[in-house]
């Protein structure tokens, strides 16, 4: 059960912009590759060429020693070659079982043997240590479940090369060594895994070798046990990479801009109280399902709310939807960047909206300062693409984040909340949305970040706040910010 690829002089364009170039490597059976590289470096276009979902320009795939050009998916699929991709490829308003055997379905003679296919999903959602009815609608689930469910609907195709791009972004920190353990299980009957990941602890941990890319183009190829974090990141970006967060500003102590009281969102957030102020960047920490995205949907009119009280700048207001919200000067950018932050389907100019664009061009938007304006705000927000008219879904995942930053941001709200702001982000777009964050704090507009990445939230925030089970527990300042404290607090031990 393994296969071995070999990538000859692949090269990709995609009309005249070119973005992978002569890629050549070997992936060896039974080996777990690390697959690293900067947002836009190629790494998921090589995967998608790999696992049929896009023609190489030129070159070839070689599969066990034979050129195979995939014409879809389901080719790729057949020949036991599956990608998990970091963005949900699932149908909503299906059940969780439908979803795994969507195209590969159990018959029974020639009907559907729903039965078999409940017991199979049942039995891959045990793998995945999902606790959900193989009957469950997909669109029920939270996002870090639909991961575990993408993970599932790969194992159900009996992968012999199975590629994860990002999958332990969403998830807890249990449900990721549940994932690892997994993935030793794979490795051990002879399945080759190719591992796409920002999170350069992990990769040093589960990886055997790793293979980086940039630009579009092979780098190098190592053993991992040669290679620190430092190390791999430095490749990554083609320079020394260091202070990958911004010197700490002092604590602002004005009068707080946004304070909440009391706020409450059935099944999900009771009785939280908190205050921010202008200048301050307060962080908000938790497991997995603690309330803290549903508490601030609560909050921004997003869900429904069953009590409690917002002030901003000492006055009370009612924020029914999120238009109330944007009309008070406070903005949200979600966690699904796909599903809620952006219009994939659209233009960049269609999420930069004429109103974002004001902030770029002035006094009138006629069409030559409206192409001039899109390009400011393309270059501030370092969104790298090749043409302005390109679709939000062709860039990569770094990119379509600054573009949903950018989006939310113009024109400039008082107080701006992140939820998860570098999920799936290259380590040289993480810096620069931390320097982003902290610019913003330095300009008087107060951030709330939602994350789940510790690290993240101490080097970055002047507070956090820990919730757990839809409450606040403990909110955190100076030496008491340590992700022993912050582990402690967010589990229940302390």
């Amino acid at each position: 059960m393994s296969l071995r690829v070999e990538f000859r002089e692949v090269t990709r364009s995609f009309g005249p912009v070119q973005v992978l170039h002569g890629v050549s490597f070997v992936l060896e059976p039974g080996r777990v590759v690390g697959l690293l590289g900067e947002n836009g470096a190629g790494k998921s276009t090589l995967m998608k060429i790999l696992s049929g979902y896009l023609e190489p320009t030129s070159g070839e795939v070689i599969v066990d020693g034979k050129p195979r050009q995939f014409r879809n998916s389901r080719d790729a699929e057949a020949a036991g070659i599956v990608l998990i991709h970091q963005e949900f490829n699932l149908a909503e308003d299906l059940t969780i079982a439908q979803n795994i055997f969507l195209g590969h379905e159990k018959k029974r003679g020639w009907m559907l043997d729903d039965a078999a296919m409940r017991q199979a999903a049942a039995d891959v959602l045990r793998q995945v240590g999902l606790d959900a009815s193989p009957d469950t609608r997909v669109r029920q689930l939270i996002v870090a479940e639909k991961q575990l469910v993408e993970i599932a609907k790969a194992l159900a195709r009996k992968a012999k090369l199975l590629v994860m791009d990002e999958p332990t972004a969403t998830l807890t920190p249990g449900e990721t060594q549940r994932l690892f353990a997994l993935m030793a299980q794979l490795k051990a009957e002879g399945v080759t895994l190719v591992y796409i990941s920002h999170k350069l602890d992990e990769v040093e941990r589960v990886t055997d070798e790793v293979v980086v890319m940039r630009d579009g183009r092979f780098v190098t190829r190592q053993p991992t046990a040669q290679l620190t974090r430092h190390d791999m990141a430095n490749l990554m970006v083609g320079r020394e990479l260091s202070d990958l967060f911004p010197p700490k500003e002092p604590a602002p102590d004005g009068a707080p801009l946004l304070q909440v009281r009391g706020f409450s969102v059935p099944d999900w957030a009771e009785d939280v109280s908190f205050e921010a102020r202008p200048g301050e960047i307060l962080g908000f920490a938790g497991l997995v399902g603690a309330g803290r995205t549903e508490m601030f949907e609560g909050l921004l009119g997003l869900r429904r709310a069953s009590a409690g009280e917002v002030l901003v700048a000492g006055r009370p207001v009612q924020l029914r939807t999120p238009r109330d919200a944007a009309d008070h000067g406070i903005t949200y950018l979600s966690e699904d960047r796909k599903g809620k932050g952006l219009l994939v389907n659209f233009g960049l100019r269609e999420n930069l909206t004429l109103m974002n664009l004001r902030e770029y061009a002035r006094p009138w938007l006629v069409p030559a300062r409206e192409e001039a304006a899109l390009a400011a705000a393309v270059q501030d927000f370092g969104i790298r693409t090749g043409d302005l008219r390109q679709r939000a879904s062709s860039l990569s995942g770094g990119n379509q984040q600054k573009l949903a930053l950018a989006k939310v941001l113009q024109p400039r709200p008082r107080v701006v909340v992140l939820d998860e702001p570098t999920r799936g982000v290259d380590v040289g777009a993480k810096r620069d949305i931390y320097f982003l964050i902290q610019r913003l704090a330095r300009e008087g507009q107060t951030v709330i970040v939602i994350s789940s990445e510790l690290v993240e939230l101490i080097g970055l925030c002047h507070r956090v706040a820990v919730m757990r089970n839809g409450r606040l527990t403990a909110t955190l300042q100076d030496e008491r910010l340590t992700e022993e404290d912050l582990i402690a607090h967010a589990t229940g031990t302390r």
